[in-house]
């Protein structure tokens, strides 16, 4: 059987990833927009990936089950790389947390039942989730634990308790790394491992956006005042992904790596502090 790497949101930091962890197996590109994802297989297939492509809308269950359904057409799954997201500048408060934790939810639960023995998940999260107050123990339990179609009905969800779209991405990507331990779980009886890795800052059209937006001048000091002093790179992130989802990460699972420059260390312990 063919061993099948599925990478989901077909921007820069899932190709970094995939480019490091896919040689001699099959790369299936999922993106909602069918170019995005034709133009990164194009890119692939240059490089010499065997590569194909398929739609997904990650924050519906029936679209995410056909994705599993292709998936495992092409053969054994043994990588997940989530990298499908939208930003605070980009959505709303309803639509951030319908795709990128409700979403997640849904991706990690369904592949979570075919995911092969050796085999290994990376989930794109944010430093984001790093700079939100500490939740309770239950709404850390409920974030990380309750079945996905019951998530968005969580009175902290509420749209009167979140109005602000990054406060909405801080609490999706908060609940990212919180269903990634437990997943983990899940996955580790398949004989499988799950990651979170939470970006900084990476040079990506998504960034872009931010950094054009109104929170623009808020990043550009953010990035200025963190101790690498500057954005990171899709390669950074890829390389780290590789770690994860590689032999040398066996002893990893369940585990979320920060990797923004310092930013999260600035805000909470140096100039960035808001206190």
């Amino acid at each position: 059987m063919t061993d099948v790497i599925v990478v989901i949101g077909a921007g820069s930091i899932g190709q970094a990833i995939a480019r490091r962890v896919s040689t001699g197996k099959h790369i299936l590109l999922a993106d909602l927009h069918r170019k995005n994802a034709g133009d990164a297989a194009k890119i692939l297939d240059d490089a010499g990936f065997r590569v194909s492509t398929a739609t997904v809308e990650v924050s519906s269950r029936e679209s995410v089950q056909s994705l599993v359904k292709a998936t495992v057409a092409l053969g054994d799954v043994t990588g997940l790389i989530h990298a499908a997201g939208v930003s605070p500048t980009q959505a709303s408060p309803e639509t951030i947390l319908r795709v990128d934790l409700y979403g997640t939810a849904l991706v990690l639960e369904a592949f979570g039942t075919v995911i092969a023995r050796g085999g290994a998940g990376v989930v794109i999260a944010s430093q984001s989730g790093h700079r939100l107050p500490a939740l309770t123990a239950e709404q850390n339990a409920e974030l990380a634990t309750l079945p996905a179609d019951d998530l968005l009905s969580l009175p902290m969800l509420q749209p009167d308790r979140v109005r602000d779209p990054l406060h909405a991405y801080q609490l999706s990507k908060r609940a990212n790394s919180l269903r990634v331990m437990a997943e983990a779980v899940r996955w580790g009886k398949r004989g499988a491992r799950l990651n979170t890795i939470s970006p900084g800052i990476i040079s990506t059209p998504l960034a872009r956006d931010e950094l054009s937006g109104p929170r623009g001048d808020g990043y550009r000091r953010m990035i200025g005042i963190s101790p690498a002093g500057r954005v990171g790179t899709p390669d950074e992130v890829g390389m780290v992904g590789a770690l994860l989802m590689g032999p040398d990460g066996g002893f990893i699972t369940g585990s979320d790596v920060l990797m923004d420059g310092g930013v999260t260390a600035a805000y909470w312990y140096g100039e960035l502090n808001p206190g």
